[in-house]
């Protein structure tokens, strides 16, 4: 009669999947419970921001949490909460808000381990708000707010791979500098749509039921800029104008490099 020989209780199997655990459940505690501003301090001495922003204090846990900013003389708010991660892409999503004074962008961003993800995100833009910078880059200046009613985004190796989102203006007075004195005009409600091309992004403003763009602006991986503006958005400025020239001509056209001698 054989004896049945005892089975020891940590089989080489067993400690793997004790070990296991006990990582997993250390990673989860340090996500959980480790505060955000001690992660930050950690971090950023290997993170290069370019100098229009400065991090301030940062709150809460890495889960969740909150950081204070100032972007190009600006400050702003920024909340954030993961959500679960994805195994099957390895992808983590993050759910934030940003606020500033007047205006606040909500969304939803996910990224994997190599870095590609994608963005979702809506928001209203109050213009008056950024005046002061609008007016020393010698823009034109519109009262109320641009409602951005979607903006989607996807990027991989380091390349945005499609762009789609649409933004609107109720419409109002406009003023833009002329020489040493400023124009101005009452426009009525424009729309904004943004596209991914195969060499770039492109936006389009138009009047909102119009019959064609009002102005356009391209930008390629290249680093160059295409804005193109038409005889619709002189019409829509009641600027005067040869009558020859039709709604659908360009009137203005810019081209340069938003990276000097550079590549995006």
């Amino acid at each position: 009669m054989s004896e049945t020989q005892a089975k020891a209780f940590l089989r080489p199997g067993k400690v793997f999947l004790l070990t296991l655990a006990g990582v997993l459940v250390y990673l989860v505690a340090l996500v959980v419970l480790v505060p955000a501003g001690w992660l930050w301090h950690q971090a950023s001495a290997h993170i290069q921001l370019p100098p229009e922003i400065q991090v301030g204090q940062v709150s809460g846990k890495a889960w969740s949490g909150a950081a204070g900013a100032v972007v190009a003389g600006y400050p702003v708010t920024l909340e954030w909460q993961l959500g679960t991660p994805s195994l099957p892409g390895l992808s983590l999503p993050v759910v934030f808000s940003v606020v500033s004074s007047q205006s606040s962008v909500d969304g939803r961003v996910s990224f994997n381990r190599e870095g590609n993800g994608s963005l979702d995100a809506k928001g209203r833009l109050a213009v008056a708000e950024f005046g002061d910078l609008i007016r020393r880059s010698g823009g034109a200046l519109i009262e109320g707010d641009v409602i951005i009613d979607r903006l989607a985004l996807a990027w991989q190796d380091g390349r945005i791979t499609s762009a789609d989102g649409i933004g609107r203006w109720a419409g109002g007075e406009v003023t833009w500098p002329m020489g040493d004195s400023v124009g101005q005009a009452e426009f009525p409600p424009m729309e904004a749509t943004l596209d991914s091309t195969a060499d770039g992004v492109a936006l389009v403003i138009a009047e909102q039921g119009g019959d064609g763009p009002a102005a356009d602006v391209e930008i390629r991986w290249n680093g160059m800029m295409d804005l193109r503006v038409y005889k619709r958005m002189v019409d829509l400025a009641g600027q005067p104008w040869p009558d020859s020239a039709r709604p659908g001509d360009v009137v203005f056209r810019v081209r340069q490099a938003l990276v000097p001698g550079g590549v995006l």
